[in-house]
Order: structure tokens, then sequence, then C-alpha cells
């Protein structure tokens, strides 16, 4: 018998596994695969650090700032203020860092366990049932996490939400490749394309650097994601940073991810909390998901520390989580991100264009544009009193 039970131990999982822990309560974090890399551009956002201290001492990129181009090549180039900065990594070695982090605090780590289904008893939902190499295992505690990925065979069955359909996804291909290349190091490369999509070239160091395009909502059936790739790799301007033909591969893979936002009506019931990936909270158009994972799985745990010390697990208690300030704030993010998707990409990108050249001649419209691409700060009246002069 567990306290709490978590089913995955990506990002948000091991996060949230790691504040419960700490603060004493008994933890199983169940995984299907420690060795397995999520496939992702692997960037991380400089306000993960505060969740994340140990990320300072690690030799890791210090990433700067960011390069964007719209589909015709405008460029915004920005650069962070002060001290600040974010970073790329390999997700199997970001994984495994946030992943021990919480077992050095005390939780209970059980890999080579795929999570099947609940254990229900009078109707609650009371265990998870797993999938083992030594067969079915049952875990049993008083509130149940589900942070498995987008992939949850958990969520369906949670009654919360149905399976994702094809055009509430993104769907991405990448690589990590290694070799010279002109990339400045300092500095993410993304580059908006004229379908519902974008591509990047995020630098890992060491000549490695990680590298990949993303489809979106009806482009996903509209193009086939792997000719893009290959478009991508061999377009003259992405020729400038990586221009040799033999760079070696060190690793590729393919991945779907919640393209929607944060599915709110879906993310708590009696004796149970969806974050992560699980839960939607992947930043629409950006894609940007690991620092906002990271971001509902504290606040799951904050939440779950109430309800553990007043032994009240219900529904009406739970929904704290999703009134919690920060996943409150996240939400109308999303939706705002998500209700400008259809004005970006008109005409084939033609807004997203303009767009890029007003910031290119503006300094001002410029740091809004990439709060609003890359942060969860909401765009101000001043920014969207200009963007309806784009048209």
């Amino acid at each position: 018998m567990y306290d709490v039970i978590i089913s995955g131990a990506g990002p948000s999982g091991s996060k949230c596994a790691e504040v419960l822990a700490k603060k004493g309560f008994k933890i199983a974090l169940l995984e299907k695969d420690i060795n397995w890399r999520k496939p992702c551009g692997g960037g991380v956002h400089h306000r993960a650090f505060y969740l994340i201290p140990k990320l300072r001492k690690l030799n890791i990129p210090k990433i700067h700032g960011i390069v964007m181009h719209s589909a015709d090549y405008h460029k915004l180039e920005y650069r962070m203020k002060g001290q600040k900065y974010g970073t790329v990594m390999d997700r199997l070695e970001f994984d495994n860092l946030m992943r021990n982090t919480a077992i050095d605090e005390g939780a209970e780590l059980f890999n080579k366990n795929l999570s099947l289904d609940f254990i229900v008893k009078n109707k609650v939902k009371i265990g998870i049932r797993t999938k083992s190499s030594s067969g079915t295992k049952e875990y049993y505690g008083k509130i149940l996490i589900i942070a498995d990925g987008m992939s949850s065979k958990l969520a369906p069955k949670s009654g919360l939400r149905s399976k994702w359909k094809t055009e509430e996804l993104g769907i991405a291909k990448c690589a990590i490749m290694e070799g010279d290349n002109q990339l400045d190091e300092e500095f993410i490369y993304t580059y908006f394309r004229p379908y519902k999509g974008y591509g990047w070239i995020f630098p890992l160091g060491n000549k490695k650097f990680n590298i990949g395009v993303t489809t979106f909502a009806e482009d996903n059936t509209n193009y086939n994601l792997f000719s893009l790739y290959n478009q991508f790799l061999k377009d003259s301007q992405i020729k400038k940073y990586i221009s040799n033909s033999n760079y070696k591969i060190i690793w590729t893979g393919a991945f779907p991810f919640p393209a929607e936002g944060v599915l709110e009506k879906s993310l708590y019931d009696d004796n149970l909390l969806l974050i992560g990936d699980t839960g939607g909270f992947v930043s629409p158009i950006s894609g940007e998901g690991i620092h906002t994972s990271i971001i509902s799985g504290n606040t799951a745990a904050e939440v779950a520390i109430k309800a553990l010390q007043e032994e009240d697990y219900s529904k009406t208690f739970l929904k704290k989580y999703k009134s919690h300030p920060e996943i409150r704030k996240m939400i109308r993010n999303f939706k705002l991100k998500r209700s400008m998707i259809k004005f970006f990409y008109e005409k084939r990108g033609e807004n997203l264009n303009k767009l890029l050249a007003l910031a290119e001649k503006d300094p001002e419209f410029k740091n809004h544009v990439v709060d609003m691409f890359l942060s969860k700060s909401l765009p101000s009246q001043d920014f969207i009193s200009k963007l309806k002069t784009v048209n």
C-alpha cells in the first residue's frame, strides 16, 4: 500500500514523486522502460532551473537566446537579458536526472512495469495493474497520478477523456547528429513552415545537435512527415548551419504529442490526477512541454500533500489542482495560443511572415513575440493591438 502511485517516470511524474517523497510519503513510481529515449527536441526553459537546481551543476549547453525564422525567412534573433539561460539535453540523460532525483528523495522505482488498467473496488479506483517480465503486478494507493504520456492506456480507462484524435496531435520526427557545423551553441534555431508546423535545430555541444520537424492539426494527414523531414535537411537555409552531407546519426525517432493544450475538464477525479503530456501540458504552436509538464507535476504534488494530510481524496478536494494559479495561467495561455493558430497559418503562413517582419523592426514587439512562443506569459494588450495591424 502506497500513499501515492505515479504511473510514468518522465519529467512530470518524477518531479511529482520527488516533491511527495521529500515530504516523507510512500511513493511508487512505475515506469515501462528507463532506457527509452523520448523523441523530443530537448529544449529546457530557463524557468525550469528553479525547479531542477541540479541542472546548474551539470556541464550542459547554456542557451542564451533563440533565432526564429518565418516561412519566407524573416529572421528574429533574441538574446535573454542578464545571466538567464536555458539548455538543450538528450532526453535520456534529462529524464534519468529527474528520475534519480526522485529516487534519492525516497521514491520507489519499479522499472519494466507497463501500466495496463486500474484496480477498482466498490466503484473506486484503488490501484494500478501492470504488466512486467515476471507477470501481472498490482500496486495499491490512496491517490493515483497518471503521467505516462499521451499514449497512456490508463487515461482513456479513467473515464476522464477519450483517446486523442489525429487532429488534436502534433507529430514530429527528429534525430541527434554529430559533426562539424556552423551553429552558435548559445542559440536554438526554429523555422516556421508554410504548413501547420515548424522545424528546429538545437545544439547539444561537442559538435552534436538535435534536428527535427513537426506537423499538427489537419496537416498531420495533409503532408508526409518523413518527406518534410528530408526536405528540411536539404533546405538551403538549413545548409548554412549544417553544410556536411555525412553527419553521424547517433539516434533518430518519431513521436506524437498533444497539440491542443490542457484538457481542463479531464484533469482530476476521485483519487485521480492527470499530469504532463497525459493532461495535455504541451504549449500549442511551440510544442514546448518539458517545463510545463514539470510545473504540472510539482503542482499536483502540492495538492496531493494537502489531500493526504487531510485524508480527503475526493474530486471536490482534488479540484484544487485545476484551480491552482499556475495551472489556471497555463490553461488561459494555451487557449489563447490555440485560438491564434488559424490566424498565423492562413495563406501558407502569411500572417506569421508578417508577424516576424514586424518584430524585426520593433524591439519591444519582438520581446512580446518571444514571450508568447517560448513561455507561459500571456500576451499584453499592446501586443494584441499590434497583432491586429498585421493584416
